[in-house]
């Protein structure tokens, strides 16, 4: 019997998804395994990691350097020297007469000199400015574990949702063929007209292309989780059956929008680049003051002939700039061009995270309201089939009627399959939005999964 076949087909299938499910990885796993092997999120630590190096950069301009020079050298060559500077005018000789002579002498002499800065405003603006950096990269390092999040629950999410688009492919391939076959023999003992036969088949022909469609999408998404957890994708747990989506808390959007435009992390680094470009016109403007440090220096030299000679010095060198062709005036107007243009970057992100955060608020309630309408529709999607079938036995409906509650039933059951992974990530991307994503959030979630 064609209902038998169903039923053992579908036992089977819940065989080997509760097989399957004992040996899954879940979400858990999953992000676990792409924290360590994600590049995206490798090459985000290696930016923090150089970028913390800012700040000792940034003090070294306030500190003593010390610095050592010298040379040791041996010079050989020969002089010329007048005869009578040397000797007088003694009998047999003429002015302008000169002698040659070797010379050669050693030259060895060295340096240490240390300098500290006592007034440079460039310098300690820098090393503000590079603490400023540090805080900006930390946040950039944060919205990169948030996006990791969701990048994963999304990856995990898409495979679960193209393995249900197959299986209900799969499972409608098996009543359409089914149907097919009950029409071909209803058609040989002439019950039934050559059209229901024509129908069946167009009707398993069109599920069949569905079918490819199906496995290559599935391939696709494979990959797609392949690339972040840097290799082959294990078989992951589904969602228990019929597990309900919890409300935002607070129901309410203003909370969500208004920690979005503060908490965000996008937000964050925005408003820390916009204080490091205000840093700069004062590094700039610096370029019009005075500086001043304090110098040491040790000097020992020796030199044939002349002996050794050690002299020291301390005291205090300072320069006033005069002129530099308008090249700092230009610097400074550059540099506040630029804190013009990153004022404006942070209203465009704050205002694109309170967008997000709208969005996916909205996506959130709408996507509750969606699969609680789809489960409905799944219970009258089946109600209907089951009427068509037998109202096809009786001879009151025709095949091409249930071929057609068929296939809104198992369209219906993926667009109830895809309404709850949806609106479990617009749940994930509403607390990222508001800056308040963090890995425990992968929880409550990975509950909802058959482990």
């Amino acid at each position: 019997m064609p209902g038998s076949r169903i039923a053992v087909s579908i036992a089977c299938g819940l065989l080997t998804l509760a097989a399957t499910a004992a040996r899954a990885a879940d979400l858990m796993q999953i992000y676990q395994q792409a924290l360590a092997n994600d590049a995206t999120y490798a090459g985000a630590r290696d930016a923090l990691a150089a970028s913390q190096q800012r700040i000792t950069q940034g003090r070294s301009g306030l500190l003593p350097s010390v610095q050592a020079s010298g040379q040791n050298t041996r010079n050989t060559g020969q002089q010329l020297t007048s005869f009578d500077s040397l000797y007088g005018f003694p009998p047999g000789t003429s002015p302008g007469q000169f002698v040659e002579s070797d010379t050669q002498y050693h030259l060895n002499t060295y340096t240490v000199s240390l300098t500290q800065p006592l007034y440079n405003w460039a310098s300690w603006q820098q090393y503000q400015q590079s603490k400023l950096v540090v805080a900006s990269a930390e946040a950039d390092f944060a919205q990169a574990e948030e996006d990791l999040i969701t990048r994963v629950a999304q990856a995990y999410f898409d495979v679960l949702t193209a393995q249900d688009n197959l299986s209900a492919t799969q499972a409608q391939k098996v009543a359409t063929t089914e149907q097919l076959a009950s029409a071909k023999r209803n058609h040989e003992i002439g019950t039934q007209t050559v059209t229901d036969a024509d129908e069946a088949q167009a009707a398993y022909d069109q599920v069949l292309a569905q079918e490819i469609a199906a496995i290559n999408d599935l391939g696709n998404k494979r990959a797609a989780l392949r690339a972040i957890i840097g290799g082959k994708p294990p078989e992951l747990a589904p969602l228990r059956p019929g597990v309900a989506v919890s409300a935002p808390e607070p129901d309410s959007i203003e909370p969500w929008v208004g920690s979005a435009e503060t908490q965000n992390y996008a937000v964050v680094a925005a408003e820390l680049g916009l204080e490091v470009a205000k840093r700069q016109i004062s590094v700039d403007r610096a370029g019009h003051m005075p500086t001043a440090a304090l110098t040491a220096s040790t000097t020992h030299s020796y030199q044939t002939g002349y002996g050794t000679n050690n002299s020291n010095a301390v005291g205090v060198s300072w320069s006033v700039p005069l002129f530099s062709g308008f090249a700092i005036t230009s610097r400074v107007r550059e540099s506040i061009a630029l804190e013009s243009k990153a004022r404006n970057g942070l209203e465009a992100t704050r205002r694109n995270a309170a967008l997000n955060a709208s969005e996916a608020f909205l996506g959130l309630n709408s996507g509750l309201a969606q699969v609680k309408a789809l489960e409905a529709a799944e219970m009258s999607s089946k109600t209907s089939l089951k009427s068509n079938k037998i109202g096809y036995q009786v001879g009151v409906r025709v095949n091409i009627d249930v071929l057609n509650a068929q296939k809104l039933l198992y369209a219906t059951q993926k667009d109830l399959s895809k309404a709850r992974y949806d609106t479990i990530m617009s749940g994930l991307r509403l607390k990222a939005a508001a800056g308040m994503l963090r890995p425990a959030d992968l929880g409550p979630v990975n509950a909802l999964l058959a482990h």
